[in-house]
């Protein structure tokens, strides 16, 4: 039995530090490939401007769109053009994607500036690839994290609150899950078991979204950044990176998954479905009546969804969660990871269950 614990090489955090991107980044090389979506070339240029870019270039390149083998292989050819030597991440999921896939075929150092924090993704030794028309290409597992995850907080706090919000959801899961597979000893992504690090880890970001979820909220809101914003954006990033990729998965990844598949809720985020699996969890294992209200109170305080409607499925819903439930079951599916055994009725019936739980409040 194999203990594996997997974090970025460093991770810097703090109001303007996109200001010292090149500092940060000139002991890995000295011209970075910068990959972002225009509009983030935009807001990252406007957050650097006047910044000493000397200790390591930047060579802005424009993403379009999608993470897939076509855009990944562009920006391989672009990066050889111009004499790069380390790939940097400036966006959001498919962009961050793109450039951790991007460094990783060229074995070149992977730098990921997050510039919102809707889900635990910056941290992660994973990209997830598409084909050029949306489809899902491929899961692909990468030999390390970034070498340098870097979050400029007074950039993320003028993001979107809704994006905020999103990343405590996904942040939500990262305890529970990690909990379930601890139990189960079953193994975490990089197949090994959990160590007592992330366990507490898991546990730790538990315990701040709890404590400063709805004070960051309601500073975003207002465009402010205040201690609790940056605590936030840690557990929705750095916290919740660890705990779930050295943690495991549990149901409610697998629950999301399944919600991913009902056209009614295509417009809802990662983070706002695998909030709600993670309550469909916690039915799954029959959790307390005082964790369930802690759990649901904290969903309903920041606007999390606790209800199938909330999620959007108002139409044919005992035949939409039938499809959840079938997803969540599929062989391959972290559902197994809980510490019991489970079934597609099973998952079926805690879908009805949390939902009802739901609208009791």
């Amino acid at each position: 039995m194999s203990i594996i614990f997997a974090a970025p090489g460093k991770y810097i955090q703090g109001r303007g530090e996109l200001r010292h991107l090149s500092d940060h980044i000139a002991k890995l090389g000295k011209k970075a490939l910068v990959i972002a979506s225009p509009l983030g070339i935009e807001r990252i240029q406007t957050a650097m401007a006047g910044a000493d870019c000397s200790a390591c270039m930047l060579h802005f390149v424009s993403f379009e769109g999608e993470c897939s083998m076509t855009e990944i292989n562009r920006m391989q050819n672009i990066y050889a053009a111009e004499g790069c030597d380390i790939v940097v991440g400036a966006g959001g999921g498919k962009v961050m994607d793109t450039a951790k896939a991007t460094a990783c075929f060229l074995k070149a150092p992977c730098v990921i500036v997050p510039t919102a924090v809707s889900s635990d993704a910056p941290c992660s030794a994973l990209s997830v690839i598409y084909h050029d028309d949306g489809s899902l290409d491929q899961r692909l597992a990468l030999p390390k994290s970034p070498d340098i995850v870097l979050v400029d907080s007074e950039l993320i706090a003028h993001a979107p609150v809704r994006l905020l919000v999103a990343g405590m959801g996904d942040a939500f899961s990262t305890y529970f899950e990690a909990r379930a597979c601890h139990a189960s000893a079953s193994d975490n992504i990089h197949g090994g078991k959990s160590s007592l690090t992330a366990q507490g880890i898991a546990r730790m970001c538990y315990d701040v979204l709890l404590a400063d979820g709805l004070k960051a909220k309601l500073a975003v809101e207002n465009q402010l950044c205040t201690q609790a914003v940056e605590n936030i954006i840690e557990a929705n990033t750095l916290l919740s990176g660890i705990g779930f990729e050295s943690g495991g998965k549990g149901a409610a990844h697998s629950i999301g998954d399944g919600l991913n598949t009902i056209s009614q809720c295509k417009k809802k985020m990662h983070g706002e479905k695998v909030a709600f699996g993670s309550l469909v969890q916690l039915m799954l294992e029959n959790a307390s009546c005082s964790e369930l209200a802690e759990a649901y109170g904290f969903c309903k305080e920041i606007g999390l969804p606790i209800t199938l409607e909330q999620l959007g499925i108002t139409e044919d819903i005992p035949a939409c969660i039938e499809q959840i439930a079938a997803v969540a079951t599929q062989p391959e599916k972290s559902t197994y990871n809980m510490p019991f055994p489970v079934s597609t009725a099973s998952v079926r019936d805690a879908i009805a269950a949390a939902d009802a739980y739901g609208k009791t409040l």
